[in-house]
């Protein structure tokens, strides 16, 4: 008797592989533990060797591919690909007029389409919810690349990099919900399944981001848990704005050099109280003095937003309270309707505005108002300063009541002057 032995149809080279092959991972294509370790996403490997803060970096083509070919590019691509929920590069924008330049967005659609917060607007510090939406449920689709430290003297990128086992991946990821052009997150070692909480090797990996973008339009942005971050999972926020931000053109009041160089400074002249660190021996004693200020805030249960700016080289760090301030029924209800929540590119001066009305009568009064409740008191700020540095051993107390002293009236003298509202 004759029989047909019946075989698959093969209409592709590759098909008998992939059918010979084990199912990798969940099949959904994640990053958690079942799909990320056998993933081949591109890497971007950074030089991981101390060297002197650039002053005035000269061009470099490393920078020009890795944010205008790499980042850049591959966010447009994730827009063509309708990845977004909504068009960010549509939103109207304007810069209202000021001493300051505060910038204003209508963003009308972000506030119902963005992923809500879900966890507690009290306690900085707060172990992580797997059963929380958290980054290991993303789609390798929203994944640019991965960042990680390499070898040698050099970047190097690689299309298809299998994941080292013993060095866990971190991965720069679009924002579904954008403020602006170019807007990503940096996911440090997300397989580790980290909570919002900084520590020195990811604060670290977050400058070295910035030192690799090499634009002073590119700027990262962290937000603690009760200062507006609405994910604990640990993730910088960053993106592309070609314009100079309100807060960087604040003056500033130095308080300190330190032994590795790094510039301590109070900020002045700004509706927000904050401290501005800058330069360094090296990035990393930059970054290892920011991280303890940081790691300081959240052990003692204190609110705040960083902003690192100048590709890496100075870094702003605002206390904040304005959560505190709504849960005690402090701010008015007028601001409470704006639905605006001050996290760190607020607080920086980009003032991302949900409602047409909001927008079009935007004043620099009504940032300085808006972000004056966002501030500490100048008491309160004054005692968390002088504990702070103790603490980090940046200042020696002596020292640190004579600056005090001297600055501590001056910082809001123009915006008196003005007629701006300040804090009391």
């Amino acid at each position: 008797m004759l029989t047909i032995k019946r075989v698959p149809t093969v209409v592709s080279n590759y098909q008998e592989d992939a059918a010979a092959a084990e199912p990798l991972g969940c099949g959904r294509n994640c990053l958690g533990h079942c799909c990320l370790p056998v993933s081949k996403l591109p890497l971007y490997a950074f030089p991981n060797v101390p060297k002197p803060i650039k002053i005035c970096p000269k061009e470099d083509r490393s920078s020009d591919f890795f944010l205008n070919t790499l980042l850049l590019g591959q966010w447009e691509d994730r827009m063509s690909r309708g990845l977004f929920r909504y068009d960010v590069t549509a939103c109207e924008t304007k810069v209202i007029p000021g001493k300051l330049g505060f910038i204003a967005q209508l963003n009308e659609g972000r506030h119902l389409k963005k992923r809500p917060t879900e966890f507690r607007v009290d306690r900085v510090l707060q172990p992580f919810d797997s059963s929380k939406f958290n980054f290991t449920k993303v789609g390798q689709e929203e994944v640019l690349f991965r960042f990680e430290a390499g070898g040698g003297n050099l970047p190097h990128y690689y299309d298809h990099a299998p994941v080292n086992q013993n060095s866990p991946p971190s991965v720069v990821a679009i924002n579904v919900s954008p403020i602006e052009y170019g807007h990503v997150l940096l996911i440090p070692r997300v397989l580790e399944c980290l909570p919002q909480r900084i520590d020195p090797d990811s604060f670290l990996l977050a400058l070295h981001m910035a030192e690799e973008a090499g634009s002073p339009y590119f700027r990262l942005g962290y937000n603690s848990l009760g200062a507006f971050a609405t994910i604990n999972h640990l993730h910088f926020q960053a993106y592309f704005m070609s314009t100079q931000f309100p807060v960087e053109k604040a003056p500033t009041g130095m308080v300190t050099v330190t032994e590795g160089g790094v510039k301590v400074s109070r900020l002045l002249e700004y509706p927000v109280r904050g401290l501005v660190y800058e330069c360094g021996n090296t990035l990393k004693e930059l970054s290892d003095l920011v991280s303890s200020v940081c790691i300081w805030f959240q052990e003692n249960n204190i609110p705040y937003n960083v902003l690192i700016s100048d590709m890496g080289k100075k870094i702003f760090v605002f206390p904040q309270c304005y959560a505190e301030k709504q849960a005690l029924g402090e701010v008015s209800q007028e601001l409470l309707d704006t639905q605006v929540n001050p996290a760190v590119w607020e607080i920086s001066g980009h003032m991302v505005l949900k409602r047409k009305k909001d927008y079009e009568e935007a004043s620099e009064a009504y940032a300085w108002r808006l972000l004056a409740e966002v501030s500490l008191s100048a008491d309160r700020f004054n005692e968390v300063e002088e504990n702070l540095f103790e603490a980090t051993g940046t200042v020696k107390p002596e020292q640190m009541h004579k600056e005090g002293e001297r600055l501590k009236e001056s910082a809001f003298a123009d915006a008196i002057a003005e007629g701006c509202v300040v804090l009391q």
